[in-house]
Order: structure tokens, then C-alpha cells, then sequence
């Protein structure tokens, strides 16, 4: 493999430099964020954090497959480059970890995507990096959902999160080891104990990247959904977590719930670390860190930090210096990288000294509603030393739902405003001293606000409504956003079928100025229109026309040849499943898929099938396991990652599928 030249890491300690996180406490789960600073700087996409006796940290990077030894205040420095890294899509060098028995045993364990076409790990010593010794291989891998969290367990047993490899079946097969927690002895060999006497610890995952125990010996895992909810669970043995049946609470009594829940906006969870009672889990998409107090197991309320401060946040760890470690991510290519990315940060422990807590507010009361605000007041809170401010919390709806931190007061009052008319709210509010300690929170108030009936006004029309990406069952939408005297709530979509004629129909809703409509037929012209709505109700006219004409399903023979876009971004797309589908009346063994990339776009990465690729043409054959359909309408599938030059919005097209 051809290595980069290793760049200067430039290293400082911005003592004088403080991150504060917007509307978020100083003090959260005993650590000081106000406080956070840059340790590193100049990592390729840093994903494994782990420590060594002597308060040393080693990074693992994931592109370039290198561990590097850190020591804050000093040069990175390469201890090891893993053998055999497949660095395509998500996969590539991934978690490492260090023996509990390291002073003795100097084993350093790293988990990867291989060349090989799977998910394996060596373990090795730093003494002798070249000689790394294969102990598990066999997780399945794929562009995307490789998971890759390894960490040893205070049973002395090393777990693993793998991820269902963009193939959502194998998680609820036993027989698989992907979409699992895996739980393994120090040496590689299914540890004793395990519920179904092989390595599968609990099932049913969709893709876990961070893995945690609190004091008593609970685990926790982080858990990445699909397009709805973000999760951590509680891990218990043997337990089926629902994917991909559901996702976030699914309330049967054959999966078990999640301890907590966000949409994928707000987290995209990956590391996980425990410390003082709560657990820190950083957030990808969401751009933030989360702090989950934890009461017995139970989570409390989830509190943001560092929100937008250091971009997309990987691993979190608690040092042996007790500094909370957290490494960035944005440098993977769905980031927004600036100087000096990507960094390790740490965040240093609440200074020691006052340690008690105010006493939570009571009365809390809201008065004044209208459609879009409304006034908090409570009888405030004592401290021992001094009541130095309120954090004001939200929740939508009159139950579920999460409280987040929507303001703070000097003083026992506070003025919400931006809230949607008609709808319920609740608020919580809670105290902080000089010392950062936080109460409990208060009693919670619940309003409705007024349903706006006296506005008239229409919104304007959304303009430039557009059409992108089409493939033969989808295409992606977006628009112009719309005006109002009070404010746009939403838009509907509409369409009607055919370049003429027929009637449009709403088709669904967006609360944002995109929406990807899928389910539709291949070969078939279809016309979009959008039109936005206010909180009173009221509606605009129809934008302009969108007309587009999905791609032809491939039909050629005894095959057809059907994509589906499961996720795209500004520099590359994953299409998954591809469905091949058994269009004669009798068996058929074996197919070959044929399509074109658009100029410019290369594939990075594919999984069950065997492909090829001459220019711009691309030849996938099925494998083993999935060429054989039987008649009249069997299925199989297959999938694959793109990258794209960024504002390229195309899609590969002419699917054409053939059978021997």
C-alpha cells in the first residue's frame, strides 16, 4: 500500500482558547466544557481511542490504517500501520483497544475491513508492529454499516459491535455475525457463557459504534437507525433489539426498547464512554456531544455540549488523567473540514471544591400563550454558595419526546418565542451554581398554544421547484422556501402521472424546502408540484412544475434489474438494494447486472456480487448465495457506494440485467 508522507502533527494546548458549547451548562456530568480544548491537530480521520499504562494515548486512523502514540503537549507519533486495510466507504482501520492485562501481556488489539472482504482482528505488540496476529475474522463488511467498536468488558471478555453491513438481514441471523454485539475471549475464541453458545452476545443491531458500562457493570451501546431514531440501548444478554424490523421504540415484547432516542439529525451516535453517573456519546450528523445522566440504568435527561463547536465527533473516552477525550470526524468526507482538522479534544473535570447542588426550582408556571411563545416563571432556588443561573428545558407533545435546552435566565423568569401554533409544549426548568453543579429539575408546565385563527394571509408559492437523482422508484425533490406574515409550518407535495392530463394528489409532507419521493414506477413521466402551508392554516398556490421520467427497470430477458437509493451526500451516493427480479416462468441460477456510472463518478465499494468495472460501465454477477431466483418474481440483491465530484447530482442509469 502506498503511504502518504506522515505530516507534521502540530500540537497545542489552547489554554487560553475556551469552546464554550451555546446554551449548555459549564458543568455536565462532572467535566467542565467551557474548558475544552484542543489537544491534536492534523489526524486523517481519527476513529479508535485508546490508553496505555503509562497515560499515553493511541489513535487509530481510519483511512490510512496507522495507530499513532499521543501524549498531549507532544508530537504524534506512528507506532504501527495494520496489514491488509480496505479503506473503502465506511470500512477501513477501525476500533483498537489495549489488554486489561497490558503491563504484562503488551497486546494491542485492532479491528479492521480487510482486503480480504471481511471484518477481522490482529492483535499486536508495539515492540514488534510488523508481526500482527490474526485472532477473529469472518464479520461480514460493506461500504457502509461495518460498526468496528472493540472494547474489553470488566468481565475481561472483549466485546464487539458489528454492523449489519448494509445487509439488514443479517441481523435477526443467528448465523450471521453482522448486526450483532460480539462477545469474545482475549485470545479470539467465543467466550464462555455466551447465550447461544457461539460468539453472538445480543442480535438484531443495525450498525453499533460505541460501547460503555457505568459502575455496576451495565453495558451500553450506541446505535445508528436508518432515517427515524437514533438509539442507546441497555445490552443484556441474548436480547434481540428489533432491527430491522423496527427502529427507535418498537413496544413488542420481542425486542427490547432503548433507554434513549433521538432523530438521526440530532445524533448519529458512534463512541461511548461512562464517567460520574451519566454517559458521553458523540454525535455525527448531529455535530454534538450528548450527556445521558444515568439513575440506576435509567437515562435521565439528555443535554447537548458542544453543539456545532468541533464539527462531527467520533470516539469519547475518559483518560487516565481524568479528562474526557473526544476525537473529530470531518475529514471522512461528509464533513466540513477547516484548518487544522481532524483534532482531538479534552475536556477537563469540574474544578473540585463545591460539590453541592441547588435545590431544583418549584411554581414553575406559563402564562401569556400565544401561537408562538409564551412566558415561564418559578419561585427560585437556593445554594449554599449562590444560584448563578437557569437552564430552561422543552419537550414537545403532552408526553414522550425529549427535553433539550432551549434558553437560560439570570433570573426567575424567561420569554419563549419561535413555537408552532396549535401544538403542546412542556417545560422543565433547573439551577446552576458557581460551581457548575445542576439541581434536579423543577415541575414540569404544559401549554398549548392558540391556533392562530385570525391570520388570513396565504404563504407566497415556493419557486424553483426541482427534480434530482431520479432512479426507476424515486427521485429527490427541493425547492425555494416560501414567505409568511407568520411563518411556513410546512409544504405539501403533489403529483400526477403523465407529462399531461390526470390529477395531482398529495403525495406526502416535508417541514423543510427538499423531499425524496420513492414507490414509484420505472419507465413512467411524472409531474411534481409544492405548495406551503401557515400555522393558521392557510395555503399557498402551487409552485411551478417539475416533470421527470424515472429510469427503465432493466428488463432484459429473464431478469430485470431494479436500483434503490438508500442514502446520498454532497460527494457520493449508496444505492442498496439493487433487486433483481426473476421475470420468467422458470428457475434461474445465475445474473449479470450491467449499468452506467455518470462521468466523473467512481465505485468505492460493493457488496454480494462479484464486479467489475471497463470506463464508466459497471458488470455485477451475482454470488453463491443469490443467483439462484425462482420463477415468477423471485428476488435477490445486491448493493454499492459511489463517489461523485461535489454538486454532481446524477445517477448511474441503463440497468440492464441477463441471465446465462
Amino acid at each position: 500500500m502506498r503511504m502518504r508522507s506522515i505530516p507534521a502533527l502540530v500540537i497545542t494546548l489552547l489554554a487560553a482558547m475556551l469552546y464554550a458549547s451555546p446554551a449548555s451548562a459549564a458543568v455536565v456530568g462532572g467535566f467542565d466544557f467551557d474548558r475544552a480544548q484542543t489537544a491534536v491537530t492534523g489526524l486523517e480521520v481519527p476513529w479508535g481511542l485508546t490508553f496505555l499504562p503509562d497515560g499515553s494515548a493511541l489513535v487509530s486512523e481510519r483511512m490510512s490504517g496507522r495507530i499513532l502514540q499521543v501524549r498531549p503537549g507532544q508530537t504524534a507519533t506512528p507506532v504501527a500501520t495494520i496489514n491488509g486495510v480496505s479503506a473503502n466507504g465506511e470500512g477501513g482501520l477501525l476500533g483498537i483497544t489495549v489488554s486489561p492485562n497490558y503491563a504484562t501481556d503488551q497486546w494491542v488489539y485492532a479491528y479492521f475491513t480487510s482486503t480480504s472482504g471481511d471484518n477481522r482482528m490482529v492483535r499486536l505488540r508495539l515492540n514488534a508492529p510488523g508481526t500482527q496476529n490474526l485472532i477473529f475474522s469472518g464479520a461480514p463488511s460493506g461500504a457502509i454499516h461495518d460498526g468496528g467498536r472493540i472494547a474489553f468488558g470488566p468481565d475481561g471478555m472483549l466485546y464487539v459491535g458489528a454492523g449489519d453491513s448494509g445487509n439488514s438481514a443479517n441481523a435477526q441471523n443467528l448465523n450471521s455475525l453482522g448486526g450483532k454485539i460480539l462477545r469474545m475471549t482475549p485470545d479470539g475464541q467465543p467466550a464462555p457463557g455466551n447465550p447461544f453458545g457461539t460468539y453472538v452476545y445480543t442480535y438484531g443491531h443495525r450498525n453499533v459504534q460505541g460501547l460503555a458500562w457505568d459502575a455496576q457493570g451495565r453495558m451500553f451501546a450506541t446505535e445508528f437507525g436508518q432515517n427515524t431514531t437514533d438509539e442507546i440501548n441497555m445490552i443484556v444478554a441474548g436480547s434481540n433489539y428489533g432491527w430491522p424490523t423496527c427502529e427507535g421504540i418498537c413496544n413488542n415484547p420481542s425486542f427490547r426498547n432503548p433507554i434513549v432516542t433521538w432523530t438521526t439529525a440530532e445524533a448519529s451516535p458512534s463512541g461511548l464512554a461512562f464517567a460520574n453517573n451519566t454517559l458521553f456519546a458523540g454525535a455525527l450528523a448531529g455535530r454534538r456531544l450528548w450527556t445521558v445522566p444515568l439513575n440506576n440504568g435509567t437515562a435521565g435527561t439528555p443535554l447537548a455540549q458542544l453543539q456545532n463547536t468541533f464539527g462531527r465527533l467520533r470516539a469519547v473516552t475518559v483518560g487516565p488523567d481524568g479528562w474526557l477525550w473526544i476525537t473529530t470526524s470531518n475529514r471522512d468526507g461528509r464533513g466540513t473540514p477547516v484548518t487544522g482538522d481532524d483534532r482531538i479534544v479534552r475536556v477537563p473535570p469540574a474544578t473540585v471544591g463545591d460539590t453541592q447542588a441547588p435545590t431544583a426550582p418549584s411554581g414553575l408556571a406559563a402564562s401569556g400563550t400565544t401561537q408562538t411563545g409564551t412566558s415561564l416563571a418559578w419561585t427560585a432556588s437556593t445554594d449554599n454558595v449562590g444560584v448563578t443561573g437557569y437552564d430552561i428545558l422543552q419537550a414537545q407533545g403532552a408526553t414522550g419526546g425529549t427535553f433539550t435546552q432551549v434558553g437560560t435566565s439570570t433570573t426567575t423568569s424567561f420569554a419563549v418565542t419561535g413555537l408552532t401554533a396549535n401544538t403542546t409544549y412542556r417545560f422543565q426548568v433547573r439551577a446552576r451554581d458557581a460551581a457548575g453543579n445542576v439541581s434536579a429539575v423543577s415541575n414540569t408546565a404544559q401549554i398549548t398554544t392558540q391556533a392562530g385563527t385570525g391570520d388570513t394571509q396565504a404563504p407566497t408559492a415556493p419557486t424553483g421547484l426541482a427534480a434530482a437523482g431520479t432512479t426507476a422508484t424515486s427521485t429527490n425533490l427541493s425547492w425555494t422556501a416560501s414567505t409568511d406574515n407568520v411563518g411556513v409550518t410546512g409544504y405539501d407535495v403533489l403529483r400526477a402521472t403523465g407529462a399531461t392530463g390526470g390529477t395531482f394528489a398529495v403525495v406526502g409532507t416535508s417541514a423543510t424546502t427538499s423531499f425524496t419521493n420513492t414507490g414509484l414506477t420505472a419507465n413512467t413521466t411524472y409531474r411534481f408540484q409544492v405548495r406551503a402551508r401557515d400555522a393558521a392554516g392557510n395555503v399557498s398556490a402551487v409552485s411551478n412544475t417539475a416533470q421527470i421520467t424515472t429510469q427503465t427497470g432493466g428488463t432484459t430477458g429473464a431478469c430485470s434489474a431494479t436500483p434503490t437509493v438508500q442514502t446520498q451526500w454532497a460527494t457520493g451516493y449508496v444505492i442498496n438494494p439493487l433487486t433483481i427480479t426473476n421475470t420468467s416462468t422458470s428457475t434461474i441460477s445465475s445474473w449479470t447486472v450491467t449499468f452506467t456510472l455518470p462521468a466523473g463518478h467512481t465505485l468505492s465499494g460493493s457488496w454480494n456480487a462479484t464486479v467489475t468495472t471497463s470506463g464508466q460501465t459497471v458488470t455485477a454477477k451475482s454470488v453463491g448465495f443469490n443467483g439462484t431466483l425462482a420463477p415468477g418474481a423471485g428476488t435477490g440483491s445486491f448493493g454499492f457506494q459511489v463517489n461523485r465530484p461535489s454538486g454532481n447530482t446524477q445517477m448511474p442509469a441503463a440497468y440492464t440485467c441477463a441471465t446465462p
